[in-house]
């Protein structure tokens, strides 16, 4: 078991190397770990009240089923056998915990009495079934008390059954940070004395967005890595697709999700395209559509159908659905010339009104090329230039060359691609932007 100082819980690392052999069954427990952490957790966490000691309860189980499967063979229902094996381990320790009350000399009756009636209605609660628990899992471990890196990190610990080093690892940060970020999650949570339940209607539909936020920053940290040698961290785009496919199943009602899930799996669908065999980006307009995913992209437009169906009978429509409706138009055209972008000009346009942002209005700028010409764009990105959210932003120089080199910029269009390639801290995309500025040089004509 792999540890660190500053996390009292770490989850517990699958044996590699020589002695692997000897867990026959260790690929299987590791996708029943991946598959069952979050709704053990969640079970455990209602019971106890706390993540960390649901969390021990946990890895308790796990590190069972690795002493024990490995011999015994894989149980017929894996995650009952966890949860069951969990559940038993904190039967122990509610009964080890009665039989110290009893013999302590000085303990009032009455305080007595309550822990036997607190503990007595817990055990009554053993063998509930799981319910909503999972839900109010991704909504505790997404609570708006934590910060986003807190978040992002929990969520994927509890949720995603990933190690601390795992995390560390996919977000190029210190496995000490992403430690503490983890320890600091709990504590706070414990402090507040957040509860482990089901969010009301009010509160799902107060606290959806961040919830959202959450999983797509883990989405995209993986779908355009923004530091580090690699452009693509699949891993990441892969757990929180399946969070997102959690989410969706759990709220199968809300247009919004379902449109979220429309939106990551048509993204994913692109990612077969979205380098060269050397893992160099490859941007939209570039790429062999031959590659994407057609399973993928059946799946994002069967998601889109159902967010449309859901927000035509009154189910509210929020910023991840429209973008899913742009990736949609992106979908659907075989050739990047058969691209609906009068269509995406119109969502930008929506979007913008309800989620403001810099962003959205530097994305929208690529469509108004597309439809209203480079001078057009030219002009709403010289608009854009003097918002501070934005000044070292590589996106802005690199649209800004795109458009540049649409309207016949060439030399304007080069110094851009280098601003671009010093702001963006990603290797791959460096390199990408400095090629562009290279070719463009090469073909520059002569004075």
């Amino acid at each position: 078991m792999t540890t660190s100082p500053s996390d009292p819980s770490p989850a517990p690392t699958l044996p590699t190397g020589p002695h692997a052999v000897r867990y026959g069954g260790r690929t299987t427990i590791e996708a029943v770990w991946r598959i069952e952490a979050g709704r053990l957790i969640a079970s455990l966490a209602r019971l106890t009240g706390d993540l960390a000691d649901a969390e021990d309860l946990a890895q308790d189980a796990l590190v069972a089923a690795l002493e024990q499967w490995p011999a015994q063979g894989i149980p017929p229902n894996p995650g009952g056998w966890l949860m069951t094996t969990a559940k038993n381990r904190l039967i122990d320790q509610i009964r080890r915990h009665k039989t110290m009350q009893r013999k302590l000399p000085h303990l009032h009756h009455e305080r007595e009495l309550h822990n036997q009636a607190a503990a007595a209605a817990r055990d009554e609660r053993l063998d509930d079934q799981i319910g909503d628990e999972l839900l109010g899992l991704i909504f505790t471990a997404c609570h708006p008390a934590l910060s986003i890196e807190s978040r992002v990190a929990l969520t994927l610990r509890c949720l995603g059954g990933l190690s601390t080093d795992q995390i560390a690892r996919a977000f190029l940060i210190g496995e000490q940070t992403a430690a503490q970020r983890i320890v600091r999650a709990k504590k706070t949570l414990r402090d507040k004395s957040v509860a482990f339940e089901s969010p009301s209607p009010e509160q799902t539909r107060e606290r959806l967005p961040g919830v959202l936020q959450v999983l797509y920053l883990i989405f995209n940290e993986g779908y355009a890595a923004s530091s580090g040698p690699q452009w693509l961290r699949p891993s990441l785009c892969e757990e929180g697709l399946r969070l997102a496919r959690v989410l969706a199943a759990l709220l199968p009602d809300l247009a919004e999700v379902q449109g979220f899930v429309a939106l990551l799996e048509l993204q994913t669908a692109r990612i077969p395209a979205r380098t060269t065999s050397d893992g160099d980006p490859v941007l939209i307009l570039d790429q062999d559509r031959r590659l994407w995913d057609q399973l993928l992209t059946g799946r994002g437009l069967e998601a889109m159908h159902r967010a449309e169906r859901l927000a035509a009978t009154g189910s509210p429509v929020g910023p991840y659905m429209l973008q899913a409706g742009i990736a949609a138009c992106h979908a659907r055209a075989k050739r990047p010339e058969d691209t609906d972008w009068k269509t995406i000009l119109g969502l930008y346009g929506v979007l913008r009104e309800l989620w403001p942002n810099p962003v959205i209005d530097l994305n929208r700028v690529v469509a108004v090329a597309m439809v209203q010409g480079p001078e057009a764009a030219l002009a709403e990105l010289n608009k854009l230039s003097g918002d501070p959210r934005l000044r070292d932003y590589c996106y802005l120089p690199a649209v800004r060359a795109h458009v540049l080199e649409q309207a016949g910029q060439r030399d304007a269009a080069r110094d851009s691609w280098l601003l671009a390639a010093k702001l963006t801290r990603n290797e791959r995309e460096r390199q990408l932007y400095e090629q562009h500025a290279g070719y463009r040089a090469a073909i520059r004509p002569s004075r």
